[in-house]
């Protein structure tokens, strides 16, 4: 079968972006020393994939636009602590923290880039 193995970020502020995903999720950052500006991510250890990061190739996607790429979720321990920390350093809620019945809890967010992103908390009592 195949498996997502990497994904990719575009920031037009690369550094502002690797300060808040740096500052909400912990993840670590390493310019790569290749022919064009790239950083790759590190998102800790466990279950999942790393990635990496480019600078954005023209306008940020609009605040209304309706989602054209393959929005990338976090498992986190706590939604609500999550979502307060994405604000807190310049993120916006798209949709916020709703139930995914005997799942979790699941809310889509900004990055200070404009890209959305998924954080879930599993829950098997979220109703």
């Amino acid at each position: 079968m195949n498996r997502p193995t990497h994904f990719e970020i575009h920031a037009g502020d690369p550094e502002r972006a690797i300060k808040f995903y740096t500052t909400v999720f912990g993840w670590q950052f390493q310019k790569w020393d290749g022919p064009m500006p790239y950083w790759l991510v590190n998102t800790g250890e466990g279950p999942g994939i790393n990635g990496g990061m480019v600078p954005r190739r023209g306008p940020a996607p609009a605040d209304d636009q309706p989602v054209n790429s393959y929005p990338t979720t976090m498992k986190v321990a706590s939604c609500d602590a999550t979502v307060a920390a994405i604000t807190a350093n310049g993120g916006t809620i798209a949709l916020p923290k709703h139930a995914i019945p005997a799942m979790g809890w699941l809310a889509f967010a900004k990055d200070t880039e404009g890209n959305r992103f998924g954080v879930m908390q599993d829950d098997p009592t979220a109703r």
